[in-house]
């Protein structure tokens, strides 16, 4: 039996579609945060594009099995969408359930 906090394998699956759902509710959420004419507007269309991106590959990487980099992909897009909200290139409400806001 892995010690609290330890390896949990068979948790992982379960985990895996937790944070799919969590990062897929965020980038329905999310909206771009700066004026859509200034300089930072590419920025938040970059890193939703990799959010996304990540997003995908993860789906990819759980329909083949490989729960492992499924797991690190759905990480990474949820760190792109967290650090556009914290840096204020993403707006994501109030919501301090799906995204780390700065203040």
């Amino acid at each position: 039996m892995p010690s609290e906090g330890g390896p949990r394998p068979d948790g992982t699956p379960a985990l895996l579609e937790r944070y799919l759902t969590l990062t897929g509710e965020a980038l329905e959420r999310v909206r771009p945060g700066a004026p859509r004419r200034s300089f930072l507007a590419g920025a938040s269309e970059d890193f939703l594009g990799m959010a996304r991106a990540y997003l995908a590959d993860a789906k990819h990487f759980r329909e083949k099995g490989d729960t492992a980099r499924a797991l690190a992909a759905v990480s990474y897009a949820h760190g792109w969408i967290d650090a556009g909200v914290r840096l204020g290139i993403l707006d994501g409400g109030e919501d301090d359930v799906r995204f780390t806001p700065f203040r």
